[in-house]
């Protein structure tokens, strides 16, 4: 064997992981901090893989062959030629067979201490889902409550600002946890991404110190969270916010401004409350919106939807709920909620 192989425990010892995955694989998930430097395009996978099926596996490596000796070529060329002779790389593809072996052949070739990973990223996926179910246990969590709006998320990062351990779903998930939580010209990641980067998250955190986090169901829009995290949760020590319904409505309104700019999306958006709240109530929501009415849209959409849905899900699930901490926010403005992150 020309390359050297190495383990996950190993990933520090090298200069530069890189995935040699094709784009599509890579943006899907990838080893953090790895480079994607494919030995083929996701459209010549899909050739040399029509090729394998339909023709012969021998037709197919030979294609292959030539399609990844070029693309590697190309990497010499460009990405790698001003790598020194002392430079190591750890090289990974799907399961750490022919892509992975084809580029650190190689670069070892060259003179460069190549090693290719064991298992490939398969094996990192399993280790990053193995690590989840057992990590959340490790943390002492302080699970921030309250209804809709009464400035959680605020809270969270004024608790980051002065210095506390904060674990912040949302933000990884980008996505605010509602049905209108969508972030405006911002996808969410894939569920693979959110996985490696909750980690990556959670491996920076020291479990000798409380971890804030805010309270969640066990799905921020299309992402799901993993079990083990939401059991950990619901038997956390809990602070509940009570926040006034005007400050409540106020604040949205900052945070939803987009929303407001787009009044057509944000009826677009209230459809699958219907199922909820029928064709009658829609209509008047949308009769608000149209007449630039937002505040009284909002107020009655915590009334009727979110209200009693936060009620419900948090009396069902959060075990020390019953002796949780209330804090009052009247007072939603970043100096305010730094006070409130200090006395915590």
């Amino acid at each position: 064997m020309l390359f050297k192989t190495a383990n996950l425990s190993q990933l520090g010892e090298f200069d530069e992981i890189i995935d040699v995955r094709t784009p599509a694989e890579f943006a899907e998930d990838h080893i953090p901090g790895a480079i994607n430097c494919p030995v083929l395009s996701d459209e010549e996978r899909i050739t040399v893989g029509t090729l394998y099926k339909q023709v012969s596996p021998f037709e197919a490596r030979k294609a292959g062959a030539a399609l990844v000796a070029k693309n590697i070529a190309h990497h010499l060329q460009t990405r790698f030629h001003d790598r020194p002779k002392s430079w190591r790389p750890l090289i990974y593809c799907w399961r750490g067979g022919q892509r992975s072996g084809a580029m650190s052949i190689i670069l070892s070739q060259v003179g460069w201490a190549a090693h290719k990973l064991e298992g490939g990223y398969k094996t990192y996926r399993r280790d990053v889902l193995e690590k989840l179910e057992a990590l959340p246990q490790s943390f002492t969590f302080r699970v921030i409550c309250g209804p809709t709006g009464s400035g959680k998320s605020r809270l969270l990062n004024a608790l980051a600002e002065s210095g506390q351990q904060v674990l912040d779903l949302e933000m990884l998930a980008k996505h605010r946890g509602s049905v209108l939580g969508k972030l405006p010209e911002q996808a969410q990641p894939s569920q693979k991404w959110f996985d490696s980067a909750l980690l990556q998250a959670m491996q920076s955190l020291d479990p000798a110190r409380p971890v804030f986090v805010e309270a969640e169901s066990n799905k921020i829009g299309q992402i799901t969270l993993p079990p083990a995290l939401i059991t950990a949760m619901h038997a956390s020590v809990c602070l509940v916010l009570e926040t006034p319904q005007s400050i409540r409505v106020a604040g949205l309104l900052e945070d939803y401004l987009h929303y407001l700019e787009n009044p057509e999306i944000l009826i677009a958006h209230l459809q699958s409350l219907h199922r909820f709240h029928g064709t009658k109530q829609l209509e008047h929501w949308s009769s608000l919106i149209h007449a630039g009415d937002f505040a009284t849209m909002v107020a009655e959409l915590l009334t009727m939807h979110y209200d009693p849905s936060y009620f419900r899900a948090t009396s069902q699930h959060f075990a020390q709920l019953g002796t949780a901490r209330h804090i009052l926010l009247e007072d939603l403005s970043h100096d305010a909620l730094k006070k409130i992150a200090a006395e915590l």
